[in-house]
């Protein structure tokens, strides 16, 4: 998101942001009027309540994270495949995106409407794989097969520990994503 605009604006970046640290249950009108040294009276200029708030934070999430995403990589130079891992980096690799996502999805797993809301959003990211997939092979089955490592991949490996002998995280990561996008070998 650009700078912020509206007053309206910095209630739901804050918003996203103590969710990024602390999780949907850290997002309280108090704390947050706090954070930006205003009055808790102000929020309700903006909101009717905090549902509306968490409201308006995943659908400025799924903009950030999908749409303006998307929009970089229609832009961008490269193939279909570039594109996607381009997709790939902007979401799950910066400072900014990836902490709001994995919060996203744990808040999901204990409320329905973030689960429906998170099901759209990888849907559409899987389309993208999917669709970036089908221009180099067209085998259905490959094709979902290759979406679904691609995208367990750049989720997975925030939540994985293990290490990896002579080599660095980052080597392995790109070996592993040139394995499940590059064109498939027959």
């Amino acid at each position: 998101m650009g700078a912020l605009r509206t007053r309206r604006e910095a209630w739901i970046e804050e918003g996203l942001q103590a969710l990024a640290v602390g999780g949907v249950d850290s997002v309280r009108v108090e704390a947050l009027a706090k954070a930006l040294g205003v009055t808790k009276g102000g929020f309700y200029g903006y909101f009717a309540d905090r549902d509306e708030l968490l409201g308006e934070m995943l659908d400025a999430w799924e903009r950030e994270s999908v749409d303006d995403v998307f929009e970089r990589i229609a832009e961008a130079d490269g193939d279909a495949l570039d594109k996607a891992r381009l997709a790939g980096q902007l979401t799950f690799s910066g400072d900014r995106l990836l902490p709001i996502d994995l919060a996203v999805r744990t808040w999901a797993r204990r409320d329905d409407a973030v689960n429906e809301r998170l099901r759209r959003v990888d849907n559409r990211r899987m389309q993208l794989i999917r669709d970036a997939l089908g221009t180099v092979c067209d085998d259905p089955e490959e094709v979902e097969a290759r979406s679904l490592l691609a995208f367990c991949m750049a989720i997975g490996v925030h939540f994985l520990a293990a290490d990896h002998p002579g080599f660095t995280t980052e080597q392995v990561r790109v070996r592993a994503g040139s394995i499940i996008l590059d064109r498939p070998v027959r």
